[in-house]
């Protein structure tokens, strides 16, 4: 454990990270039952479901950094935003 030691291990920092593993090993089951197809929505490529996941966690990140930088509002605020632009890449994009 004294590798983690130099960062702070908050409640909402466990529950971001668990998020994580849970989408990826969810998304590992989900690819492996059934394969998927590269598709065309709003996103100026085609993308599989791994590349919609992977621009979705990158927009989240984007949205909570802004966040940060131009409010001091409760970061909660930023991840439900987060949370509703991976939904809304996942599936339209």
């Amino acid at each position: 454990m004294a590798a983690f030691s130099w960062m702070s291990w908050t409640p909402p920092i466990a529950v971001f990270f668990i998020c994580i593993a849970l989408m990826l090993v969810g998304m590992t089951i989900w690819e492996i039952r059934s394969p998927t197809l590269e598709r065309k929505g709003f996103l100026p490529l085609r993308t599989t479901r791994g590349d919609r996941l992977f621009i979705g966690l990158l927009s989240a990140a984007y949205i909570n950094l802004a966040w940060v930088a131009v409010t001091d509002l409760d970061q909660w605020y930023a991840a439900v935003l987060g949370l509703a632009a991976l939904f809304i890449v996942m599936r339209k994009g």
